[in-house]
């Protein structure tokens, strides 16, 4: 590569998302890496990243439906705070019928491990997973979403502006990964397709 002047497209600025430094309650993990639930709203899962800007660092938090991987909840602010979670969660559940047994699960951060994202959860009688420390395979699903909007779109832009990222990033989920792209663990269906088939 250097000796044909060739850099790769995928450089990546660094920020740590995950405050687990805290002493806030830690959930189990009672997902236990089970990522195939056999039907929507068993298994949900979520996760926050982070995009770069000219304006800043814009933060990303998704809630995923493990049955189709589709994200069913998203929020994003210049701030990683508490209400960046409950805005996606309060997007899924405006979404969604939460089925009896319904598991959310996440890393450590204390957004997740707030008082306000544990009484909404309570609320709508959702159990609450968590990976154990320092295990990111424990929440590959939403991991591996994160790596895919950032190889799909993310890397290839140079986004000016916080507002352009939201729209390009709001596009890639709702027009495109939705509806369109293919998983090879869904037949190779797209998540709103794997699910109108399996209706």
């Amino acid at each position: 590569m250097n000796e044909n002047n060739i850099q790769a497209k995928s450089k990546k600025k660094f920020k740590v998302t995950t405050d687990s430094k805290h002493s806030l309650n830690i959930s189990p993990n009672l997902l236990a890496r089970n990522f195939s639930p056999e039907n929507i709203n068993q298994a949900w899962c979520g996760d926050i990243t982070y995009i770069h800007t000219g304006e800043g660092w814009l933060f990303l938090a998704t809630v995923i439906d493990l049955y189709s991987r589709k994200i069913i909840g998203w929020s994003m602010n210049k701030r990683m705070k508490k209400s960046l979670v409950i805005s996606a969660m309060e997007m899924a559940l405006g979404q969604r019928k939460t089925e009896e047994g319904l598991i959310f699960h996440s890393d450590r951060g204390s957004q997740y491990c707030s008082f306000e994202f544990r009484k909404l959860l309570k609320i709508r009688n959702i159990q609450q997973s968590m990976s154990r420390k320092g295990n990111c395979w424990d929440n590959a699903v939403a991991e591996s979403f994160f790596s895919t909007l950032k190889k799909d779109l993310v890397f290839h832009e140079n986004f000016e502006t916080r507002a352009e990222a939201r729209r390009k990033i709001f596009e890639y989920i709702e027009v495109f990964y939705n509806r369109e792209r293919i998983h090879s663990v869904l037949d190779f269906k797209s998540p709103i397709e794997y699910e109108l088939n399996v209706a």
